[in-house]
């Protein structure tokens, strides 16, 4: 029981320390605005989630996360780091426990679709709960400055499904955004899971 408990750790740590230097390598997106920055980070978490259990793809993204804020230093109170951590959370319980119940081929990727998709929509009332409200509140970032990132893109599309103008922003952003970018780590995952299973599964197993 030790050794599997050191080798998940061990691989637990590898899979942070990835994670944590894949979230250097971001782009913006020219459909989005520019604060909002695209990477593929949450894939070690997913790859975690599968070959170790829901509860290790989290951990990782925690990990990741606090290395990132500790070592280069937050640029956001940390608020940054938390909508990071939320979000591929929820992607990595839902995928991770779904794969849990039954690993197979087919549950692995709708484990993962379901995932990005949940966390896509779970992502709308992440920010507009919790997020930007601390981006407005602790950063001192003006809501009609954001606001306006957002309508400097697509014009008018705040002032639609809704008249409140944040939410609309989120949902035909954001939502969208998040799920896409859930997708791709979901894809990368698929074709380099197997490859790497040998390596990751030999913590259960040794």
């Amino acid at each position: 029981m030790k050794k599997i408990s050191a080798r998940s750790i061990a691989v637990t740590a590898m899979l942070s320390a990835v994670a944590f230097v894949l979230m250097f390598i971001e782009f913006p997106i020219p459909v989005m605005p520019a604060f909002i920055k695209f990477d593929i980070s949450d894939l070690p978490a997913l790859l975690g989630a599968f070959a170790l259990g829901p509860v290790y793809g989290v951990i990782i993204e925690l990990l990741k996360n606090l290395l990132h804020g500790v070592i280069k230093g937050s640029t956001s109170a940390w608020i940054g780091e938390l909508s990071n951590f939320m979000l591929g959370a929820i992607m990595c319980l839902v995928a991770g426990f779904i794969y849990k119940a039954k690993k197979t081929r087919v549950s692995a990727i709708a484990a993962s679709i379901l995932g990005a998709v949940i966390m896509g929509i779970a992502s709308l009332a992440v920010n507009y709960f919790v997020i930007y409200p601390m981006y407005f509140i602790l950063a001192g970032y003006p809501k009609e400055v954001v606001i306006g990132m957002y309508q400097a893109i697509l014009g008018t599309i705040a002032e639609i499904p809704t008249k409140d103008a944040l939410f609309n922003c989120l949902l035909v952003f954001n939502v969208p955004f998040t799920i896409v970018k859930g997708l791709v780590d979901a894809l990368i995952c698929y074709f380099i899971y197997k490859p790497l299973s040998r390596l990751i599964h030999g913590a259960k197993k040794d």
